[in-house]
């Protein structure tokens, strides 16, 4: 790697070239000695001083740039009373090789990018002091070779290995419980997109899968409950990646600008007047967005342990929440219960030893199978995932003392009769287990007593509990497993409509 920086620092007043003659030689004899780096060429006029740096990989241009001005300021006001007034970087080069040639252009903001072969040249120009302390630059490094890398994965999907399969069972239909509910009128398309009004006999079902969850899966494994908020400030999601991640899913949250009725006077008359919503004068009454609905309650779980020391008699630590309601915005995607913007979920989170969950693994995958096989009596399988993403990192397998298979996902998958033959037609994932190693427990500062900390999750989504049930077993009770008539024998009248 290759750094030239081109900057102008303005002293307080003017001062002696030969006094910062002899400071830069100072500066750059201290430097060559640690790093192959120097201030190259500089001119002094007046109090402005125009510089030009240059480095290799150990340290990074920007770096000595402030380092520079940091120690300038110290032994100029010290002895003559100058100090430094502002720093301009008005060109920055930065060269690096990539592992392997992009299949095409990369943009990113604030640098023009040049690559030719595997090689790079990225050019800032007019950069400001303050983007380089909060290090911009490495993670504009960065970003190039994370978009060229994922050149290679688009479009490759997940690893997916089949490790498990229950045996066939025969369905007693093979119809869409959705539009089967929606005739029968169990279900009413919500009043926005993608969200869904449960009545009666829809929501006896899903909260029976919500019991079932909690008293076969979550208590008997020792999980605890909490209660969290449904919206979630940018800075969690900053530190888990979903801001960066999915941007284009989250539903996001504007509070208003002021409650002064005299503020809110003008929308209030225009609604009166046209009994419409007039967006622009709601738009001029709105803050901008710094918090979104739930996309998924582990972050927030995370949040709350934040900067804590967990004490080993505690690990794992065994958390879920059901009560945030999770948004997701999934434009055309949406499909019955099985795929919608709002959906109903318990999240277990868990926290503990490397081998702590491992095992926690293990005694999870033995519950669901009891519920999966002797209460639903589904017929499903379960698949080792790996994202595209977790593939590129190298996430696949642990690197020591753990083996292959240990970060990812087990994805839990079931048939569906009404969408074809069981070969040929794509299978519903409807819940998953996951171990995300130290990645979140980091983010958050969340820390053991002693030794190593990882973190996972189990996102159990109701909707999709009941969406695979009903497709394999009808919606008439008589139909049902009897582990399930145990939860609910008989459905509730509903609404009687003329």
């Amino acid at each position: 790697m290759r750094f030239h920086l081109k900057a102008r620092l303005k002293l307080s007043r003017p001062i002696d070239k030969a006094i910062l003659s002899k400071e830069i030689d100072d500066f750059n004899h201290q430097l060559m000695e640690r790093s192959e780096a120097s201030i190259e060429e500089w001119d002094l006029k007046e109090n402005i001083l125009d510089l030009s740096i240059v480095s290799g990989t150990r340290r990074r241009a920007h770096d000595i740039l402030l380092n520079f001005s940091n120690v300038l300021s110290r032994k100029l006001g010290k002895a003559y009373k100058v100090g430094i007034r502002g720093i301009d970087v008005y060109l920055y080069e930065i060269r690096f090789s990539l592992d392997r040639e992009p299949l095409h252009d990369i943009v990113i903001p604030f640098a023009d990018v040049q690559i030719e072969g595997k090689e790079v040249r990225m050019v800032l120009r007019d950069t400001s002091e303050e983007f380089l302390r909060k290090n911009y630059v490495d993670r504009m490094i960065r970003l190039v070779r994370e978009k060229v890398e994922s050149q290679y994965y688009e479009g490759k999907g997940e690893f997916w290995k089949l490790i498990w399969r229950s045996e066939e069972k025969d369905p007693v239909w093979n119809r869409d419980p959705t539009e089967e509910m929606l005739k029968r009128g169990w279900l009413v398309q919500g009043p926005t997109k993608g969200k869904w009004f449960y009545r009666p006999q829809a929501a006896a079902i899903l909260r029976a899968m919500e019991r079932i969850a909690i008293e076969e899966v979550l208590k008997p494994l020792g999980f605890q409950e909490v209660i969290e908020s449904h919206i979630v400030p940018f800075d969690i999601w900053l530190k888990t990646g979903h801001l960066e991640g999915m941007p284009g899913e989250i539903y996001y949250v504007c509070e208003p600008r002021s409650r002064d009725v005299k503020e809110w006077e003008r929308f209030i008359d225009l609604v009166k007047i046209t009994r419409e919503v007039p967006e622009d004068e709601l738009r001029r009454n709105l803050s901008l967005p710094r918090a979104g609905i739930c996309y998924a309650q582990c972050p927030v779980i995370y949040w709350s342990l934040k900067g804590r020391t967990l004490a080993d008699e505690g690990l794992p630590l065994l958390l879920f929440d059901r009560s945030a309601i999770s948004g997701r915005y999934e434009s055309g995607g949406r499909h019955g219960i099985e795929r919608v913007d709002e959906f109903h979920r318990i999240e277990p989170v868990y926290i503990g030893k490397p081998e702590q969950l491992i095992e926690l693994r293990e005694r999870l995958i033995e519950r669901y199978k009891h519920v999966f096989n002797e209460i639903l009596d589904l017929e499903w399988r379960m698949a080792w995932v790996t994202p595209w993403y977790l593939q590129q990192a190298g996430k696949t397998k642990i690197e020591e003392g753990y083996g292959e298979g240990v970060i990812g996902t087990i994805d839990f998958e079931a048939w569906l009769p009404y969408r074809g033959d069981r070969e040929s037609s794509k299978w519903l994932e409807f819940q998953n287990l996951s171990i995300l190693g130290d990645k979140y427990v980091k983010a958050f500062n969340i820390k053991a007593q002693k030794g190593e900390l990882w973190s996972g999750c189990s996102g159990i989504g109701l909707e999709r509990w009941m969406a695979v049930f009903l497709a394999q077993k009808g919606l008439d009770p008589e139909n049902w497993p009897k582990g399930f008539r145990r939860y609910l024998d008989k459905l509730p009248e509903g609404i009687k409509i003329l």
